[in-house]
């Protein structure tokens, strides 16, 4: 389930200072000091990431992407469990204490899959990729998993078919002033617009029966690009398979929210689990789409509905009636996470983790195992490095995680089995996935945008012989908005995306309140392979990155982030660009609510116009339309004020952090440093409530969530934002005061590290 984030320039500056953990002004000092090292300290640590740097080869990278995937390794293959094996395997020779940890998941796949058109013409999808002989991995049909969407309902339904688009809330707003009710029909969506997951949550809540998913060539296939085998997009054939689960309730295993999946777990019963869709659904390809769309009648679709098929895109409902049946096998299959500790030396009880998945749809050479064998690298390298008598202070754990495809089960079950200790012991979370040529992309918890950005200035592109964080800067003044090409020109710190979920990020920062990045390359290596037969390693060396110099630019800027967490005298985090965002989300959530009232007033004006307009003739007959509530003043003050509150205590502890040098006493007690280190540890933490977000506890971080109806898409200060969106106004106060207690905590948490500080200098 490769996420990739493409990093956009913000509007925030921020002031952060000292050689501790800081550097001055809003630009980044990217020679001499390290962030969180003491100056007496970097050429050390330089001197050791040239040596790391001089450990990596490129040429270990085909060799192990052409071994992982060489046959399909889905959850509950035999493949899957043998690369896990394999992996282990290196890790062990590398000096790791490695080992397997085991879960057992609720993993369905199908049983029977059939659809059909049934009028007014006849005809039966393929729901097939055929082998290509340019594709020397794609006639494995015995062990490839069939197309399908993972976790869809049960069913066989025969009903109308209307075309709902990307399947979002806002498309059915459309259907409706179309007079279009998809109420006891099936639906059929476009992918994009949304995470699929969403797709046939939303017809469910309007009452369709069923849900089809197809892959349209203006997103994804000719429209883009040459078709695979010629070129690197979707051909008629390619299927996109992935997970529906309802996620944005909880990741992990359907069965055992809250807790690991073990083999004695207490499990719900199928239909007690709240992630599993409602009705079935089926994935297809834009071949077998063609015949059910030009079936539809009805309206034409609106012009930004319609794909690249060579029809008139209608919605529907009329004389196209489709059968569809999709039964599944709901087994329990094992998950296999291969976990790799190097011990600390000095803080052993502060872990650095660093994770990439190994489990695919299909064959997965892009996703994920291009990122997969960029972390093998760092392993080695890191590997060699133990040989010539170095240690890390802190404790270093590499994860291979398994069945992140069906929904981060591997990773959520870890985090979830283990949550005593990471509340205690976990410092940073690094995640990759699919890795591709172009430029570096990164998001992650505020705290560390000064560290990525001071690490990434460090990182070579090996295609234009620059920096990669210049490379990202050039990416920007050339495709940028004006006001974000003048930000780019200032030289400020390139800002990192806030996090929704999408891959093995989610549970450490979500769930586990667990500061955590999401790294990668990518931008210029466009496909269609996604989730398909055809991710494969003759399309990965053909068209992603067939030299494997972004590859190794990964593990290069993956093990520099590694290494500097794991050997500096104090964590790296600067709070400073985190307190800027926030207050930027408060502005945008009370632009919202003001927009939304004004929008409202205008709505329900032209409505009212309309209708006196109407009774003035009584000639007309009409339905009245319904307005909407009017919008009440919601009151920001507590949230104004906490944020208030938080910026002084921030600036408070810049001021602290200035007065550090190499002379403070604090360098001479080690218990000093590990006590400073707790606290900073502790302030993602301090971002997190007991009780969750609003209708799904297992989210408890209160800045960062995927939304309900957006799946990977980030919801910042969630629990206010979607009550808005929502027009659930008693529970939008509500949220309000939730955040801005929350806010303060971490402010006076943050007050507790100042004084730490203070007692040494």
């Amino acid at each position: 389930m490769t996420f990739r984030i493409f990093t956009v320039l913000s509007l925030f500056c921020y002031v952060s200072a000292g050689s501790l953990l800081a550097q001055d002004s809003s630009k980044t000092k990217h020679s001499g000091s390290i962030l969180g090292f003491r100056e007496s300290r970097t050429a050390e640590e330089r001197q050791l990431e040239s040596k790391f740097d001089s450990f990596l080869s490129k040429g270990d990278l085909p060799v192990w992407l052409k071994r992982l995937s060489a046959r399909p390794h889905h959850v509950g293959s035999p493949y899957d469990k043998d690369n896990a094996e394999f992996i282990l395997s290196l890790y062990k020779s590398w000096g790791f204490d490695a080992k397997i940890e085991e879960f057992d998941c609720l993993f369905p796949t199908p049983k029977e899959r059939l659809l059909q058109l049934v009028s007014p013409d006849t005809f039966t999808a393929s729901l097939q990729e055929p082998p290509l002989a340019e594709d020397s991995t794609s006639n494995q049909t015995s062990e490839q998993l069939p197309t399908y969407n993972a976790y869809s309902a049960d069913g066989d339904v025969t009903a109308e078919l209307v075309y709902v688009n990307y399947g979002t809330p806002k498309d059915y707003e459309e259907l409706d002033k179309h007079g279009i009710d998809v109420k006891g029909k099936i639906v059929i969506s476009r992918y994009g617009g949304a995470w699929r997951g969403i797709k046939p949550k939303v017809a469910y809540e309007h009452g369709a029966i069923g849900c089809i998913i197809y892959s349209d060539p203006k997103d994804d296939g000719y429209n883009e690009g040459d078709v695979y085998p010629k070129g690197a997009y979707r051909n008629e054939h390619g299927v996109q398979r992935g997970s529906v689960a309802d996620m944005p309730l909880y990741s992990g295993d359907p069965l055992t929210p809250g807790i690991g999946a073990t083999k004695d777990a207490k499990r719900l019963s199928l239909s007690e689990a709240k992630t599993l869709m409602k009705i079935p659904v089926l994935p297809i390809s834009y071949g077998d789409a063609l015949p059910l769309l030009r079936s539809i009648t009805g309206p034409v679709a609106p012009s930004n509905w319609r794909g690249a098929l060579p029809i008139t895109y209608h919605l529907g409902p009329g004389a196209s009636k489709v059968h569809l049946r999709a039964m599944f096998n709901w087994d329990i299959k094992p998950v296999y996470d291969v976990i790799a500790r190097i011990k600390g030396s000095e803080r052993p009880d502060e872990w650095i983790i660093r994770g990439n998945h190994h489990d695919g749809w299909v064959n997965g050479a892009d996703d994920p195992l291009s990122g997969q064998v960029a972390t093998l690298e760092e392993g080695k390298g890191l590997g060699q490095l133990l040989k010539t008598g170095w240690k890390p202070k802190r404790t270093i754990i590499y994860c291979a995680w398994d069945g992140e495809e069906p929904g981060l089960l591997g990773s959520s079950e870890w985090v979830e089995t283990h949550a005593e200790e990471l509340k205690t012991n976990g410092a940073v979370y690094i995640n990759s996935d699919g890795n591709g040529r172009g430029y570096f992309n990164a998001g992650g918890s505020h705290t560390l945008e000064p560290f990525v950005n001071q690490v990434v200035h460090d990182v070579t592109d090996p295609e234009k012989h620059i920096s990669a964080w210049e490379r990202e800067k050039d990416v920007a003044l050339l495709y940028g908005s004006e006001e974000e090409r003048d930000r780019a020109k200032s030289g400020r710190d390139l800002p990192l995306d806030a996090l929704g979920s999408g891959s093995d990020f989610t549970p450490f920062l979500q769930h586990a309140g667990i500061a955590a990045l999401n790294i990668g390359y990518g931008g210029e290596s466009g496909g269609g392979s996604y989730h398909s037969i055809y991710d494969s390693y003759s399309h990965f060396t053909r068209f992603i990155d067939p030299t494997f110099d972004y590859g190794l630019a990964l593990s290069q800027t993956g093990g520099r982030m590694v290494l500097r967490l794991a050997d500096a005298d104090v964590l790296p985090f600067v709070f400073t660009p985190f307190s800027d965002v926030v207050a930027g989300y408060a502005k945008e959530v009370t632009k919202l609510a003001d927009d939304m009232r004004e929008q409202t007033e205008r709505e329900n004006k032209l409505i009212n116009d309309s209708v006196y307009a109407l009774v003035a003739d009584p000639t007309q007959t009409f339905v009245v339309p319904k307005t909407k509530d009017p919008v009440p003043f919601l009151n920001f003050a507590p949230l104004q004020n906490a944020v208030s509150t938080l910026q002084e205590s921030v600036k408070d502890f810049e001021k602290a952090r200035k007065s550090m040098n190499d002379n403070s006493e604090i360098y001479s007690s080690p218990d000093q440093l590990t006590k400073i280190d707790d606290a900073v540890m502790r302030m993602e933490r301090a971002l997190t409530t007991s009780q969750g977000l609003p209708g799904r506890p297992w989210y408890v971080h209160e800045i960062y969530a995927p939304g309900m109806y957006t799946g990977y898409g980030v919801k910042t200060l969630p629990g206010i934002r979607e009550s808005i969106e929502q027009r659930n106004w008693g529970l939008a106060n509500d949220q309000i005061v939730v955040v801005a207690k929350t806010l303060e905590g971490y402010a006076g948490e943050l007050k507790q590290a100042q004084a730490l500080l203070k007692s040494n200098n």
